[in-house]
Formats: structure tokens, sequence, C-alpha cells
């Protein structure tokens, strides 16, 4: 029957470009130096936004990994299947040298070129606004090279295929791979977050030692992802130390390595990648690093995955804004379009705040990555990513279900954008340290450095030397260090709040135009800020600048 006709409905954003569409990642680009790398971003960009990429995103997060534990002839495989747009994505990813690109010399100066931290940190936040569960194992696999330098033996064996932009999706052995991804086994039913109680063992073989061969045996509650071609393990040597072992998918002499996995979770979101539980029934290992210092070898690597944590929540902000401003723009209620609506335009002006501030923050910790021989950029790596990692990652849980909202119903209808947003966006906050570990570290690295901690105040306080609200916030976070070490380590989160909005409000002050910092700064040191999204007082913002530059109309 054909009752009435569709009017009044906004199709999902897609088929545009997701750089040209964004004047403040641009503009960061061009600030640290990033020209060379603009030409590769903008054709990602553009292929990342076509309907046929946001259509694979889709569908390999509804048709979901599966487990073939045995061949047809009962042969114990572990093999898990993709639908074949994984597969597309990943070589999509690696292509663009995304994997590597931080580390890689320019071919013309034999030097490390300008900005690569930047455009590789652009890159990750392009894909993480189309589909993120392909940047699981790609965000391993980044992390895990400057671990393996530190191997000479490994290093040497894995540099070409690790640095490759051709994508090799076979099930096969290491020497016979054009390209590999690299994975993370740490977590134990018993243990979470506490490393150190775990119970796997690695028995040598021989006399052991660094790069020496290891039998490991135990079990890991995630493991991720489980088709990579190797990971990186947490395993207790004799001694009841941890140590950290290279644990590849096959052996040496080509049979499958003793990695069973028992099954794959079922979780919330981040539904396209698989993660499962395994079993190490003497699995084949090599030691990396000294017996006993496992757990810092290790965590040198998730350093790396918390930025990519921040950078990826950002982009589900970014992408959740767009899809909203896109809808307002066409969606009418009451006589008039959504983005005219007076308390609407209070929460999308509020939404473009935190976008943007927190593209500014990701941008800005990985030029510290870049240049992290410099003391005041070690400040920043290790002190502000993981209250970086803290914030930012928190923010997308709750802004994206406020962008589900800007479109209702349509938003809640589970085979959406909105929707894979929102499923999506806890991971980042769980993943690689939960927000109490992430403020915990933060409270150790000042502890150990004070001093470093207070220049990183002085330069907030340069940068927003005409922001009496923004000062004062500053004057308190300096008190919180007279605290005693027991009160404080309870006001973490609040500690570590402050510390961010401090960082985010100092960028935009440096970086954007002003109605962006006045709004931010305006808004963020106000004490009756926070409780929902859009209950600022736009009185005296510039909304409908703030929304243009967030996503010209």
């Amino acid at each position: 029957m054909h009752t009435h006709e569709i009017t009044n409905q906004v199709d999902e954003l897609s088929g545009y470009s997701l750089l040209d569409t964004d004047p403040a990642l641009k503009e960061a680009l061009a600030r640290v130096g990033a020209q060379a790398f603009l030409p590769g971003l903008s054709d990602y960009a553009t292929r990342l936004g076509r309907a046929e990429t946001f259509a694979i995103a889709e569908r390999i997060n509804r048709v979901t990994p599966t487990l073939d534990s045995f061949d047809k002839r009962g042969r114990r495989i572990d093999r898990v299947e993709f639908d074949a747009g994984w597969h597309e994505l990943l070589a999509m990813y690696r292509g663009a040298d995304l994997v590597a690109m931080p580390f890689r010399e320019d071919p013309r100066t034999g030097q490390p070129a300008p900005g690569r931290w930047a455009a590789w940190a652009a890159g990750f936040y392009l894909h993480g606004q189309v589909e993120a569960g392909t940047l699981c194992p790609a965000t391993m696999t980044q992390a895990s090279i400057p671990v393996l330098r530190r191997e000479p033996a490994l290093w040497d064996r894995l540099l070409d295929q690790l640095f490759s932009t051709e994508y090799d999706g076979r099930d096969v052995p290491l020497d016979q791979k054009r390209s590999i991804w690299l994975g993370m086994g740490m977590t134990e039913k018993q243990g979470g977050s506490d490393v150190r109680a775990n119970t796997t063992r690695a028995e040598p073989v021989g006399a052991g030692g660094r790069g020496g061969e290891y039998r490991l045996t135990g079990h890991k509650w995630f493991f991720s992802a489980p088709m990579c071609d190797a990971h990186l393990v947490v395993a207790k040597t004799p001694d009841g130390a941890p140590g950290c072992f290279f644990v590849p998918r096959w052996r040496p002499d080509g049979t499958k390595n003793a990695v069973n996995i028992q099954r794959l979770k079922d979780k919330v979101g981040n539904r396209s990648n698989s993660s499962s539980e395994v079993e190490f029934e003497n699995a084949y290992g090599v030691l990396m690093g000294e017996e006993g210092r496992g757990i810092p070898t290790i965590i040198e690597m998730a350093t790396y995955t918390r930025l990519n944590c921040v950078v990826g929540s950002a982009a589900m902000l970014r992408q959740a804004l767009t899809q909203a401003l896109h809808y307002t723009r066409h969606r009418r209620a009451f006589g008039k379009r959504l983005v005219e609506q007076p308390l609407m335009r209070a929460v999308l002006a509020d939404l473009t705040l935190e976008s943007e501030a927190a593209m500014q923050l990701s941008l800005r910790l990985a030029q510290a990555f870049e240049h992290q021989d410099d003391p005041r950029e070690r400040t920043w790596m290790r002190l502000v990513t993981p209250a970086a990692k803290f914030w930012v990652c928190k923010r997308a849980v709750e802004l994206t279900g406020e962008a589900m909202e800007v479109l209702g119903g349509n938003g809640y209808i589970d085979n959406g954008v909105m929707a894979r947003l929102f499923r999506e966006a806890p991971v980042n906050s769980i993943w690689e340290g939960s927000g109490n570990v992430m403020c915990l570290d933060v409270m150790r690295a000042v502890a150990r450095d004070p001093q470093a901690f207070l220049a990183l105040l002085d330069e907030f306080d340069e940068a927003l030397s005409g922001d009496p609200g923004a000062r004062a916030e500053l004057d308190a976070l300096r008190a919180m260090l007279a605290t005693p070490p027991e009160q404080l380590e309870a006001l973490g989160r609040r500690f570590a709040s402050r510390l961010v909005l401090l960082a985010q409000a100092a960028l935009l002050r440096e970086h954007a135009p002003a109605f962006v910092a006045d709004a931010f700064i305006g808004s963020r040191f106000d004490a009756r800020w926070g409780a929902v999204v859009g209950a600022l007082d736009p009185g005296g913002v510039n909304v409908d600048g703030l929304l243009q530059r967030a996503f010209p109309a």
C-alpha cells in the first residue's frame, strides 16, 4: 500500500572528503610542517568518505569474525575468518603507510620527515571516523616497532615486513609473509590491570636469557587480535619475575604454535575485530629484553597504544559531530531546521568545542612523541598522554550518546553510524588501562618529576595569561600538590581532568580562532559547566562560526 510520501528524513552523511571538510585539522597539519603528507592524506580521506567504505564498515560490524578451531579432518587450526571488507580496510590502511609512517626516514634526506607523527595521527583520526575495529591490529603493530628495535635479531628479521605497505592477509609462517601484524597478550582472568598477578609460565629451552627460546604454559583472558602473525606476551620466568616474549603464530619449523583459541569474545562494540581467550600449551616464544623486565618492556608499547586511544576517541567525537551537524541542517521540526533551534544550537556548539579540543590535543601529543628527546616534549608524552586518555576517552562515551540523541529514534537504530559509535566508544576507556589506572599514572609521573610538571603549568600560564578563569584553575591545580599523597590519590580524577582541560584551553588559545578559544575557556571553567552537554550559555558565543568551522556548509 502506498499511504504516504517519505519527507523530512535525512540519510546518514557519506560521499565526502573527511579532510577537506575539517579546517581545524588542515590548519594543525600545516602548523607542524606536515605539508609533504597532505596529498596522500587527502586521497585517503576521499576514499574513506565514499559511501562504499561506510557500507563496508557497517557490514563488517554486522558480519562478525568466526572461529574455526579445526579443519575438515580434525587438525587444530585456530583460524579466525573475516568478511572480505575487513581485509579491504586493513589493506587501505597499510597502503597509506599508516603503520610505519612515524618511524620512516625521508628517502631524500635520510632523516625522519618533519610532521610525520602528526600526519600519522591525522590518518588514524580519519580512519577511526569510519571504522574503529581495524585500528586494533594496526595500533599494536605500530606500537611494537620501538620495542622490537631494541632486539637486533628480531628487528633485522622483521623490519621489512613491519615497514611494508603491501597487505598480506595469508595465515602462513613469518618468513613467508610480505607484511605482518602484531598483537598483545597481557590480561589474565585473575589479574586484569594487575599484570604482576599473572600466572602464565615461561620455561627456558637451553640456557634461555635475552633472545633465547622458551616454552609458555598458561592463559590469556583477552588476546587481541588472535590472527596477528605474532604477539608480545607477558609470562613469568622460573625466578617468578615477569618477562616479555615474542610469540609467533607459527613455529620456526613451520608447524602451528601451541596458542589455542578457546573462544572469541562477544563484545559490546569493536565487533569487526576479533578478541579472544587463549591457552598456551608449551607455546614457542623468544624472550625480549632481560628476564624480570617484562612489565617495563610491555609498558613502553602501551605508552604508544594509549596515544592511539586518545586519537581514536577524538575520531569518534568528530564523526558523531559531523553526523549530527549534517542531520540538523536538513531535518525540520516545529517550522525550523533543527540547526536553527536555540537549544539545539547550544548542544551543537558544545559538541564542536569538545571535538576540536580533542583533535588539537591529539596532534599536540603526536608532536611530543616525534620530539621525545626534548625534555619538555617528554613531559607532554609521559604526563599528559595518560591524562588525555582518561579524559578524551571518557568524553567520547558521553558525547556519542548525546549525538545519538540529536538524531532521536533514527540515531538509536542499531544498524546506523551513531549506534556503532556509541557501542564502540567505551573500549578506548577500558583498553590499555582504565580511567583509574590512567589517573594513577599521572600522579606517579608528577611525583617522579614535580619540577617538570610545574614547568608544564608555567607553559599553560603563559598561553592563558589573559584568561582569569583558566588561571584560577591553574592556581588550584598547583595547590593540589600540597595535598597529602593518600588524599591526593583519591582526587586523581579531579587532578587529571583539570590538567587536560587546561592543556586543551592553552592549545586552543594558541592555535584556534579567538571565538573558539573564548567559547571553550568561558564554558569549561564555569563552575556550572559539565553536568550535561549543551548547558553552556550561548550568549556571547559565535555559534554560527563554531558550526561553520566544524563542518563547512
